[in-house]
């Protein structure tokens, strides 16, 4: 009676780890050149927007150059300051025109890799406006709310040290290629 009882076990353990893990169902490729992320980025990314702004209030014209490293830096800090992440292990890719978003996504016992291309445009009102080109979650299905989350991030990361002055600033260019976005704007 021990020795049938014995497989039986083994094979409820088996399935109870098996699906306690988490299975990688796929999705998109990473990137082969990965993107660091570090607090260095992240302060120079915030030291470079209280400069354009200090510099702003005497001329009243604003210029960022955000880099790859500082955007997946600031994402990455982003991400990972929130309870449940909707994505992890974020790498920004600013190329042609684009900015290439790909990470981890976990949905219950399935992790994927994702990849969201998006294209950067200047509303009528002189505010940025991010339009998605595709968004690539392997088999699991794009969230509705993919766009809105990306695109606050995003804007974020050009707007966050601003404060106040974001409400009077009107961005005129922005231009996205060789790894960095650069931004041009006045203040009103």
């Amino acid at each position: 009676m021990e020795k049938r009882k014995s497989p039986l076990i083994i094979s409820i353990t088996i399935l109870i780890i098996s699906l306690s893990c988490l299975i990688n169902i796929g999705g998109p490729d990473y990137p082969k050149s990965s993107i660091p992320v570090s607090t260095e980025a992240l302060n120079s990314l915030k030291d470079q927007i209280k400069t354009a702004v200090a510099a702003g209030t005497q001329t009243g014209q604003i210029t960022i150059f955000i880099t790859e490293s500082q955007l997946t830096s600031f994402l990455a800090d982003k991400f990972d300051s929130q309870d449940k992440p909707l994505i992890t292990h974020p790498q920004a890719y600013l190329q042609n025109g684009q900015i290439q978003l790909y990470g981890t996504v976990i949905s219950s016992y399935f992790e994927t890799t994702v990849s969201i291309i998006m294209t950067a445009n200047i509303n009528p009102e002189g505010k940025l406006q991010l339009e998605l080109v595709s968004a690539d979650f392997g088999p699991l299905p794009v969230p509705d709310t993919l766009k809105e989350v990306i695109t606050t991030l995003v804007t974020e990361a050009y707007t966050g040290a601003l404060g106040p002055m974001a409400t009077g600033f009107r961005l005129e260019g922005i231009v996205i290629a060789s790894g960095a976005m650069m931004i041009i704007g006045q203040i009103n």
